[in-house]
């Protein structure tokens, strides 16, 4: 059983934002793979469904990014799901928009969201790391990330979506360089 974690702030106020592209990729991840529907539960909303042969829980958490790791802590610790077996999904500030990568462990990069999780069960889980770009000054940062993608980013930020959902088992498998090379692959085209 995989746990399968989107990062954002709950509310529609923020739905758009930058910040919130982990939510919107688990949501597309849910309705490509006719995931159940969302219910409140571990402090978040939940489903559940299959990728393939696997079993996947999918969070999005309501604490807000900066306590994300409360919810993260309560799902894995009542599944008993180890943090190796733990894909959390979360913007890049570091990463050029449509840009991503996936990396297993490491240092949050002052992601608010990844250190709470690392708070809450360690640092030894999967991060798919995907590119809002950097606004270029620090100053600039939290306004950056909670502004919504432009009009003329949409089309490439469904494309970055749909590629990842399409191709997520490969990742959840072990196989990251295929599924790397195939979305990479969908996003020339």
């Amino acid at each position: 059983m995989l746990l399968l974690v989107g990062l954002g702030n709950p509310g529609v106020g923020y739905a758009k934002n930058r910040h919130n592209i982990g939510f919107m990729a688990v949501d597309t991840i849910v309705r490509r793979h006719s995931f159940q529907s969302y219910s409140t539960k571990f402090l978040g909303e939940f489903s559940a469904g299959h990728i393939g042969r696997k079993k996947v829980l999918v969070l999005k958490p309501s604490t807000f990014m900066n306590e994300s790791g409360r919810s993260v802590a309560a799902a894995s610790k009542f599944y008993e799901i180890l943090p190796e077996c733990i894909f959390v999904i979360h913007d890049e500030l570091d990463l050029a928009f449509s840009k991503f990568r996936l990396k297993f462990g490491g240092g949050n990069a002052g992601h608010n969201g990844l250190r709470s999780i690392d708070a809450h069960v360690g640092d030894g889980y999967w991060r798919f790391r995907l590119g809002i770009g950097h606004p270029g000054k620090k100053s600039k940062v939290s306004s950056h990330v909670l502004s919504d993608f432009f009009e003329s980013e949409q089309k490439r930020l469904t494309n970055i979506l749909s590629s990842i959902s399409d191709h997520i088992e490969l990742a959840l498998i072990g196989e990251s360089a295929s599924f790397l090379y195939r979305v990479n692959s969908d996003l020339k085209q």
